[in-house]
C-alpha cells in the first residue's frame, strides 16, 4: 500500500498519490492528468512504432488507485485522450475496462488541447472547468496566481542531482495556492520545473520556496526543496 503524502491547496487538504493522483478526501474526489490514451496508435498511424500497450497500462493503474480511494467522483483534467478519434482506436478489452472504472461514480472530462471535445461513444459528463468553491479543477494552467487552481497539461518532471548521479521523475508542483498535476499517462514525456514555461505560474518560487517539488516515488511521494532541483 503507498504512502500518501497530504499537502493544503487554498485552504483544502489534498493527498498526492506516489501513482500521479490527486485525492480530495472532503469531496471524495479524485483527479487524474493527461492520459493521453491511445498516444501510440496515434503515432503508429504516422509511422512512429510504439509498443501498443500505453492504454491498457494506464487503465491498469488508474484501476488500482480507483481501488484503493473508491472514489465518488473521478476528475479527468484533460488530455485525456492522445487525438480526437482515439476512441475510435479503442480495443474491446480497454472500453470495458473504462467502463467497469465509471460504473457507479460521476466522471468529469476536462476538455484539453487533445481532445477539446468529447469523443462518441463516451459516459460521463464533459465541461471546460470544473469549480468547488475556492478549488478550480481545469486543464491548462492560467497565468498570475491561480490561486485554488488545480490543472495539468506541463507534464512537471523534476531531475534531481546527488553523489551518485542524477535521477529524473514526475512530480507535483505546489506551493499552496495552486497545484500543477504530473501527467498520468504511460506514454507521456515531461518538461523540467525550471523550464521558463513554469514561470508566470510560480514566478520565483521554485527558488525561493520550501518543499514545492513532490517527487513520485515507488510508493510514496518526496516533498523536496527546489534548490535540489537541476535543469536537464
Amino acid at each position: 500500500m503507498p504512502f500518501v503524502h497530504t499537502v493544503e491547496i487554498a485552504g483544502e487538504l489534498f493527498e498526492l498519490h506516489a501513482a500521479g493522483a490527486l485525492y480530495w478526501p472532503k469531496q471524495k474526489l479524485l483527479a487524474i492528468a493527461d492520459l493521453h490514451l491511445e498516444k501510440a496508435s496515434s503515432f503508429a498511424g504516422r509511422g512512429v512504432f510504439l509498443p501498443p500497450y500505453d492504454t491498457a497500462a494506464t487503465l491498469g493503474r488508474l484501476a488500482e488507485i480507483i481501488s484503493f480511494y473508491d472514489p465518488q467522483m473521478i476528475v479527468a483534467l484533460g488530455d485525456s485522450f492522445h487525438d480526437e478519434k482515439a476512441c475510435q482506436r479503442l480495443g474491446a478489452a480497454d472500453w470495458q475496462t473504462l467502463g467497469s472504472l465509471q460504473k457507479g461514480r460521476e466522471w468529469i472530462w476536462i476538455a484539453g488541447n487533445h481532445d477539446p471535445a468529447q469523443p462518441e461513444g463516451l459516459s460521463g459528463a464533459s465541461l471546460p472547468h470544473l469549480s468547488f468553491g475556492a478549488i478550480h479543477f481545469r486543464h491548462l494552467p492560467l497565468k498570475g496566481q491561480g490561486d485554488g487552481e488545480i490543472a495539468g497539461h506541463l507534464h512537471p518532471v523534476a531531475r534531481i542531482a546527488g553523489r551518485a548521479g542524477s535521477l529524473r521523475r514526475r512530480c507535483f508542483i505546489s506551493n499552496g495556492q495552486r497545484c500543477v498535476m504530473p501527467a498520468f499517462g504511460a506514454f507521456t514525456g515531461g518538461l523540467n520545473v525550471r523550464h521558463e514555461a513554469f514561470l508566470p505560474l510560480f514566478q520565483d518560487a521554485l527558488v525561493t520556496e520550501e518543499s514545492l517539488v513532490h517527487v513520485l516515488g515507488r510508493n510514496k511521494v518526496y516533498a523536496i526543496s527546489p534548490r535540489f532541483c537541476t535543469p536537464d
